[in-house]
């Protein structure tokens, strides 16, 4: 299959539809000149369905920020991010084929956006920290998911992180201790105590989903890792800021690979 994308774009419907065919099965369900990307989601007009549940929490005029979109997949939220006025937007993906997406999206939607190959382990790489951070829905997909939230509150994130992940399991909260007794093995019965759950092989037939936290992990993992959760406006969605670490534990390992 062709991805390469054309220097000009002609936008009639017929053009689009064309071209939307030629870059392949789209997950995200962008709406380009009135052709949208995906009409069959079978999670509907997704992510459209989604961000309208929390697009409120984010500022709408970011002029003057600058903003990483770590798994932009097709630019959705990119292309949001720089209608909302943002100086700056860089969108990483590890799949070629979602950035040929992107980079056709975001020229047939007017917006001058930045994507790059990049995997979301090396954005230290990048050598600067940005605004807002959009992470959203990729830890799950992650074999060291906590690993990735601790390179991102060392390397990117200056301030706010805008954060989502699929959660399965307890939607219950209960207190955290500091401590607990080794022989203290109730806790792990407890609906409300924070857990991941790690797919061995395939979860919705995605060889890609490996760990799913329920409510209670996935707030502990973002506090962990150095966030302070703001608003949960959706129940998979956490707008957090860059915060203290509560601790002087060692978190982010870079491994050597010599």
């Amino acid at each position: 299959m062709d991805n390469k994308i054309p220097s000009s774009y002609e936008l009639t419907d017929s053009a689009i539809r064309e071209e939307i065919q030629k870059l392949g099965k789209w997950f995200h369900n962008i709406e380009l000149n009135g052709v949208k990307t995906a009409p069959d989601h079978f999670l509907g007009d997704y992510p459209n369905v989604k961000f309208q549940m929390f697009a409120d929490a984010i500022p709408k005029d970011l002029t003057g920020k600058t903003v990483l979109d770590i798994g932009c997949n097709a630019g959705f939220y990119s292309i949001e991010m720089k209608r909302r006025g943002a100086s700056r937007v860089l969108g990483i993906d590890s799949d070629e084929v979602y950035l040929n997406q992107a980079r056709y999206a975001a020229k047939v939607s007017g917006v001058d956006i930045e994507f790059r190959n990049m995997s979301v382990y090396d954005v230290g790489s990048l050598g600067e920290k940005f605004d807002v951070v959009i992470f959203m829905g990729v830890l799950y997909h992650l074999r060291h998911p906590l690993l990735a939230l601790d390179i991102l509150y060392d390397t990117v994130v200056k301030d706010q992180l805008i954060f989502q992940s699929m959660q399965r399991g307890s939607d219950q909260l209960g207190p955290v201790e500091a401590d607990y007794d080794f022989w203290n093995t109730d806790i792990f019965k407890q609906p409300e105590f924070p857990q991941m759950y790690f797919i061995e092989h395939r979860y919705s037939n995605d060889p890609t989903n490996w760990w799913i936290p329920n409510r209670a992990g996935m707030e502990a993992m973002l506090r962990s890792a150095g966030f302070e959760i703001e608003q949960h406006p959706e129940l998979e969605v956490y707008i957090c800021r860059r915060g203290q670490l509560v601790d002087d534990q060692v978190r982010a390992v870079y491994p050597n690979k010599k």
